[in-house]
């Protein structure tokens, strides 16, 4: 049996998204067995995040700066919002590498079930930064679920008397994927979000 600083350090890593109590055994070996390759790294990389994370007080990014490297960037197109979910949503935008605009997180949807209403995220902040005159475009990524669509909803409801053009992302089927493999709402969306060739 593992004494109690490694089980502590177990449980704490089985709570991490996707891992279960056998991935954070493995996971805790793997670091104690490379403690100085792997574990002693870690703690540092750890502690440098716990020490130098903020969050950018203009789109809701986590960098070491703020405003962020993306908010600060003389790079980006400065007319552009594209309002995400979460960070997560954010860094997997940035990966593909095609949007070159300014970004909003709102940290979340409205979800009735979960209690979640709109002063519980950070919508203040967006609608003000939309009637600047500098925004032109707010760019809606939001998931494709019920909470989504509400989330979005509200935004546009809200956002419509501002002098800025409000658009989504296209829905459908996704690049080399096989009708077959999906499920009909869907294709029932792809077949609403024709567009002529």
């Amino acid at each position: 049996m593992a004494g109690q600083d490694i089980e502590k350090l177990i449980k704490l890593i089985s709570k991490l998204p996707s891992l279960g109590t056998r991935s954070a055994r493995r996971i805790v070996l793997y670091l104690i067995k490379k403690k100085e390759t792997s574990l002693l790294p870690l703690i540092d990389a750890m502690q440098s995040v716990s020490d130098n994370i903020k969050t950018c007080e203009i789109c809701g990014n986590f960098d070491t700066t703020s405003p962020c490297s993306i908010c600060s960037s003389e790079k980006r197109e400065k007319n552009t919002i594209c309002v995400v979910q979460d960070v997560a949503d954010l860094w997997a935008m940035e990966r593909t590498g095609f949007y070159r605009g300014q970004y909003h997180v709102l940290g979340g949807v409205l979800s009735a079930l979960d209690g979640v209403a709109p002063e519980d995220l950070n919508m203040d902040s967006l609608f003000a930064r939309a009637n600047s005159d500098e925004i032109s475009e707010i760019v809606l990524a939001l998931p494709a679920t019920i909470d989504g669509q509400i989330t979005s909803h509200y935004l546009v409801s809200k956002l419509k008397n501002s002098n800025v053009k409000i658009t989504t992302l296209a829905q459908g089927i996704p690049v080399g994927a096989e009708l077959d493999y999906m499920d009909e709402g869907t294709i029932q969306l792809a077949l609403n979000s024709r567009k002529e060739m």
